[in-house]
C-alpha cells in the first residue's frame, strides 16, 4: 500500500526514543568494550524496535526511528574529511544547545563513504511491508555546526557545499528504491530573515530527485527545548516556492498557533500537521487527537493532510512515544470515520 491510499496518513517525524539498553550499550561501546558484530547487532535491534512500536501503534509511514545516528546532526560530521573538533562553549550547568561545540573545516568538505543514510534505508526496507519514510538533514541545518571564517567565510557557503553530498546521498537513496525522503530544517525557522535563500538552497539540493519530497520545519528540540522564536509566518509565503510535496510543521505544543497559514496562503501542497506534543509528558487521548484534527481540517483539504508528532521522539521516554502513536492513530481513525460518515 502507498501512502498516496490512505486518507490522512499517520506517520513519525523521524526519529524515535532509544530503549534504554541501547543508552547503556552506547556508553559500553564508548569504552571500547563491544566488538564489531556486537555493535551492528545491537543498533539493527534498536531499529527493529523502533519499527515494531510503530507497527504495533498502526502508523500508516513508518521510518527506521534513526538509531544508528548520534544526536539529530553531530555523528554525521564524523562521516565529513577534514574537520576538527572545538570545544562546546558551556559544559556545566543545565542542558542546553551551547553545550554542543563546533567543527573547524581544514578541506573543502567531502563525503567519500557516504552520510550512511543509504546504509539505514537498505537496512529498515527488508524490516517492515509498510511504507517507509527516509529522512536527512537539510544542508542549512548540517551547517550549523561547521566553523566559518576559514575556508568558507559564511553559513551558507557550507550550506551549498553540504547540498552537494547531500543531493548524492539522495540519488543514492531512489537508486535503491526509496520512494518518500523527508528534509529536516529546524534552522530556516531559527534564522527566518532569508527565507528566498532558504528556497534557492532547497531546490538545488533536492535537483533531479525522482521521489516524493517532504520537509520538516520545526524550532528545534535538543533535551525537550526550542532554540527559535516560535514563528513560522516570516517564511511565508516564500517557503511554498520550495520543491517539497509535504511541509511538516508543529502545532500541538503551540495549540495549534498560525495553522491558518495554510488557508491564508492556498497552495497545492500537502500539510503534515504535528498534532502531538513530544515535549509534554501529558499522553493525549485519542479525543483530544481527534480535535485537533478536525481544527486543521478547517484549513486542509484532507486528501492534501497528513498527522505526525510535532517533532522526533529522540527526546522523549519510550513508553511515552509508543502510548502516544497508538493514541494519534486512534484519534485519526475518529475523524476517518466522521468523514466516511460510518461509525468507529
Amino acid at each position: 500500500m502507498k501512502d498516496t491510499d490512505i486518507l490522512i496518513p499517520t506517520s513519525t517525524i523521524g526519529s524515535y526514543a532509544p530503549p534504554s539498553w541501547l543508552c547503556v550499550t552506547l556508553e559500553a561501546i564508548g569504552r571500547g568494550e563491544l566488538g564489531e558484530t556486537d555493535i551492528n547487532e545491537t543498533f539493527d535491534d534498536a531499529v527493529r524496535a523502533a519499527i515494531a512500536d510503530q507497527e504495533r501503534a498502526g502508523v500508516d509511514i513508518i521510518t527506521e526511528g534513526e538509531m544508528r545516528r548520534q544526536d539529530f546532526v553531530l555523528g554525521f560530521y564524523e562521516r565529513l574529511t577534514g574537520l576538527e573538533q572545538l570545544p562546546a562553549p558551556r559544559t556545566q550547568g543545565p542542558d542546553g544547545h551551547d553545550q554542543r561545540g563546533k567543527w573547524l573545516p581544514s578541506v573543502p568538505l567531502a563525503a567519500p563513504d557516504g552520510l550512511g543514510i543509504l546504509a539505514e534505508f537498505e537496512f529498515a526496507k527488508n524490516e517492515t511491508t509498510k511504507p517507509l519514510k527516509v529522512t536527512c538533514p537539510g544542508p542549512f541545518t548540517l551547517s550549523g555546526r561547521i566553523q566559518t571564517g576559514g575556508i568558507y567565510k559564511e553559513r551558507l557557503e557550507v550550506a551549498y557545499a553540504c547540498a552537494e553530498i547531500i543531493n548524492t546521498e539522495l540519488r543514492q537513496l531512489v537508486a535503491a528504491g526509496a520512494e518518500f525522503i523527508q528534509l529536516d530544517e529546524p534552522s530556516y525557522a531559527v534564522y527566518p530573515d532569508r527565507p528566498e535563500e532558504f528556497v534557492k538552497l532547497f531546490n538545488h539540493t533536492v535537483e533531479g530527485i525522482s521521489a516524493k519530497i517532504g520537509l520538516h520545519i520545526c524550532f528545534g528540540n535538543y533535551r525537550g527545548r526550542a532554540v527559535g522564536k516560535r514563528s513560522y509566518r516570516p517564511l511565508f509565503p516564500h517557503i511554498l516556492d520550495a520543491a517539497f510535496d509535504q511541509l511538516a510543521l508543529e502545532f500541538a505544543n503551540r495549540e495549534m498557533a498560525e495553522i491558518a497559514l495554510w488557508s491564508e496562503f492556498p497552495n497545492d501542497k500537502e500539510l503534515a500537521a504535528g498534532l502531538i506534543d513530544v515535549k509534554n509528558y501529558y499522553v493525549e487521548t485519542p479525543e483530544d487527537v481527534a480535535a485537533l484534527l478536525r481544527e486543521s481540517l478547517k484549513h486542509v483539504r484532507p486528501e492534501k493532510l497528513a498527522i505526525t508528532p510535532d517533532c522526533g521522539f529522540s527526546q522523549t521516554a519510550r513508553w511515552a512515544a509508543a502510548a502516544k502513536l497508538k493514541t494519534m492513530v486512534a484519534g485519526t481513525e475518529i475523524v476517518r470515520h466522521e468523514l466516511a460518515g460510518t461509525s468507529a
